[in-house]
């Protein structure tokens, strides 16, 4: 299932416009080290809808710097730790972040979408796993017969 198909988890490819993105970096930096938990939040969001995996790493750690320090924001946080752990390809983290929000609101489509597109990466990666592992034991198995053979002689 492609992210077309669940738009309420379109978040996990728009990424920001590079100037979008600068303003929020602009007014994070502009703040410095009494910058305001919304402008942190603002900016976390911004990395984490971005295509670099240095910014959506930099995300990520800013939003688990606020799940943290201010429980009051940690049901913001959630869904966007989830995306975040989601795109860097920290599956077992997304699921757990998003798990986490579905258990606070079982009917939040937002977390619900990204569910089906986690299940659907862990399981569409399994099976490029299980393929490489399947192609390595025959290659093994192709070379050990190999030896086996030569062997003989």
């Amino acid at each position: 299932m492609t992210s077309s198909n669940l738009p309420y988890a379109a978040d996990a490819e728009s990424p920001l416009k590079p100037a979008e993105l600068q303003v929020l970096r602009a007014q994070y930096e502009k703040e410095g080290d009494y910058v305001g938990v919304q402008t942190k939040f603002n900016y976390a969001w911004g990395l984490i809808k971005s295509n670099f995996r240095a910014d959506q790493q930099e995300g990520v750690r800013l939003l688990s710097e606020i799940f943290r320090a201010h429980p009051e924001r940690r049901r913001e946080c959630l869904f966007y730790l989830a995306l975040g752990n989601y795109k860097l390809g920290n599956y077992g983290e997304a699921r757990r972040y998003n798990d986490l929000l579905i258990d606070k609101e079982p009917g939040n489509l937002q977390a619900a979408s990204l569910r089906t597109l986690i299940d659907d990466r862990v399981s569409r990666e399994g099976m490029v796993g299980i393929a490489i592992v399947g192609g390595l034991a025959l290659a093994a198995g192709v070379v050990g017969g190999l030896l086996f053979r030569g062997q003989r002689r």
